[in-house]
């Protein structure tokens, strides 16, 4: 049995490179830019470049504001849930999925870890019982997400999408379309602290990062991410359980929609079905920019972290100029397009299974 775990961790990755298309270059046509640009290096120099331009123009039109400590510390804080979303959603999407239903799940969770029953229980056990239900509801909305789209054989797009449109009905109906406070001042103080000065939404949105960084590029599971989004027959033949692992994907971003939530309570201090409305959206946004293919089988977390805080940057220039958020959506409209006129002109995808 370790022999044959062993190859669905190594072989797949040889076993998902088919023969480029009639017509179609090999990478030995390639440029050397094209080869550099393809590179994990290149992207990445690419999204760095992009985002000191914003900032390069942020300190030029907003000098005495936008380079102080304190708002490079609001966009790391604006970028930072966000930024949490987004990582689970660059497993799914490596993996040749997507899932449209973080930003409800996110509400839902809010709602259930805020309602009546729950803070009692915390207030009578410790307020991280919010803390737990608020990651079991993300988790538990991810497995059922993964189950209908891994074993049901659901097109992720719907099943997701049903998952979204259920999960915020299921909120409004939980907090009857109530705002719920919360009542428990040991959490809010909690989520307000600071360490070394720096939020510790930042140090969350940090530590996910870190994990999924771990996971992506040093586990057997991030291989096995990457070979199934690349040939998901191929790697199912190398002997990796495609379906099971799909499942853990959905789960692993539905936690870290959960994550987000207990995020959203330390924030605003209330739970509501509003919560993380498109959120999904700024996310899947997010990880394109950072050089993740929608088709799956190449993506990375540093790329995702830089994609999200290029569009945190980008807001906060925005605002610190007083210009008009109509404006904002235009250009990020455009960012994402040539993103992905970019992913189309230096990337060539691999053969995969139809």
């Amino acid at each position: 049995m370790s022999e044959q775990t062993n190859l669905g961790a190594e072989a797949v990755p040889s076993a998902s490179v088919a023969p480029p298309p009639a017509g179609r270059p090999d990478a030995s046509d390639k440029t050397g830019l094209q080869r550099f640009m393809s590179g994990s290096v290149g992207r990445n120099l690419g999204l760095v470049a992009a985002l000191l331009v914003l900032v390069i123009v942020g300190a030029v039109t907003a000098p005495e504001t936008f380079t102080s400590v304190s708002n490079i510390l609001t966009i790391l804080r604006q970028a930072s849930i966000i930024g949490v979303v987004s990582i689970g959603m660059t497993l799914v999407i490596i993996a040749g999925g997507i899932d449209l239903s973080v930003g409800s799940v996110l509400g839902l969770a809010s709602v259930v870890a805020t309602i009546a029953a729950v803070q009692d229980l915390a207030d009578q056990l410790h307020w991280g019982v919010m803390i737990l239900i608020a990651l079991l509801v993300g988790v538990g909305a991810g497995l059922i997400n993964g189950i209908v789209i891994a074993y049901g054989k659901v097109v992720a797009f719907m099943a997701t999408l049903a998952m979204l449109v259920a999960a915020r009905g299921l909120a409004e109906i939980l907090a009857e379309r109530r705002t719920l406070q919360v009542g428990n001042r040991d959490f809010i103080e909690f989520m307000n602290l600071d360490f070394i000065g720096v939020d510790i939404l930042i140090w969350i949105f940090a530590i996910v990062a870190a994990l999924g960084w771990v996971v992506l590029n040093r586990t057997t599971f991030g291989r096995r991410t990457v070979a199934i989004g690349g040939n998901r027959e191929a790697a199912r033949l190398a002997g990796i359980n495609v379906k099971r692992h799909t499942m853990w994907l959905y789960a692993i971003s539905g936690l870290c929609a959960g994550i987000a939530a207990v995020m959203y309570l330390g924030r605003t201090t209330a739970g509501t079905s509003t919560h993380g409305t498109l959120l999904e959206l700024d996310a899947i946004a997010a990880v394109v920019v950072g050089g993740t293919l929608l088709v799956g089988g190449r993506g990375t977390v540093t790329g995702t972290v830089f994609g999200v805080l290029i569009f945190a940057t980008l807001n906060n220039v925005f605002v610190q100029n007083n210009l008009n958020s109509s404006v904002q959506a235009v250009v990020k409209g455009v960012i994402i397009v040539v993103a992905v006129l970019l992913q189309q002109r230096f990337a060539k995808p691999t053969g995969r299974a139809t």
